[in-house]
């Protein structure tokens, strides 16, 4: 590991602001070595230091400086919106290592706000059947899974849920489970204070937050052995 996580540049988000404000690559590469050496480094650093801590704990979530984040520059060719760059950089850590697997940690630092989560974000159409499908034939599992996320603070997101029921699941008499079933995601959130970002400490705040939401990567990871 290149170093151990000991924080964010201070001039960290004052440099998204500028480059928001900005929107230039000539005033990006004019200030290029700033973005490493507060932002992107760090970032690359807490990546792999999330990588050994949650290996110690067996969360079975990994990264690393090379594939783990995205990139600044944004992807303009079907937008409207043409300004060349986020307001943020974020990365993903998954069981493979890649950002193509299911059952992942992800971490925003931006301007509007910093958070992370831990999702099955956008599974695919088999999986997603699967998950649909345990949620009404093994309902105690989900409830369990549930129930641990509350005890730990947190809750499954609502973000892009169907309006109506699914296809096959519209006869389901219990809200909890027919609210459930219209999920597209099933994820977790938690917000990180700005101010906590410069410190080492964050790594601590990170790795409690996932462990707090094992109980949703076990629950996907029991259904997606069976959905393979």
């Amino acid at each position: 590991m290149a170093g151990a996580f000991k924080g964010f540049g201070e001039k960290a988000i004052p440099f998204l602001k500028a480059l928001d404000f900005h929107q230039s690559r000539e005033w990006f590469q004019e200030n290029r070595g700033l973005y490493e050496s507060e932002l992107h480094e760090p970032f690359c650093d807490l990546v792999e230091t999330l990588t050994e801590r949650f290996a110690a704990a067996g969360l079975g979530l990994r990264g690393d400086r090379k594939k783990s984040l995205f990139r600044i520059n944004r992807d303009v060719r079907f937008s409207k919106d043409k300004r060349p760059y986020n307001r943020h950089l974020s990365a993903i850590l998954s069981p493979d290592g890649t950002k193509m697997e299911q059952g992942v940690f992800y971490v925003h630092i931006g301007l509007e706000h910093c958070f992370a989560g831990v999702a099955w974000w956008q599974p695919g159409p088999e999986l997603l059947q699967a998950m649909r499908k345990a949620i009404v034939t093994k309902p105690a599992a989900f409830r369990a899974m549930v129930t641990a996320l509350k005890k730990g603070g947190l809750a499954l997101d609502r973000e892009d849920c169907l309006k109506r029921a699914p296809r096959g699941f519209e006869e389901i008499g219990e809200d909890d489970l027919a609210q459930a079933v219209r999920n597209r995601h099933f994820l977790v959130r938690h917000e990180i204070d700005p101010a906590t970002i410069y410190s080492p400490a964050l790594v601590d705040d990170l790795v409690g937050f996932t462990l707090r939401a094992k109980p949703l990567l076990d629950w996907g990871r029991a259904i997606q052995g069976t959905a393979a």
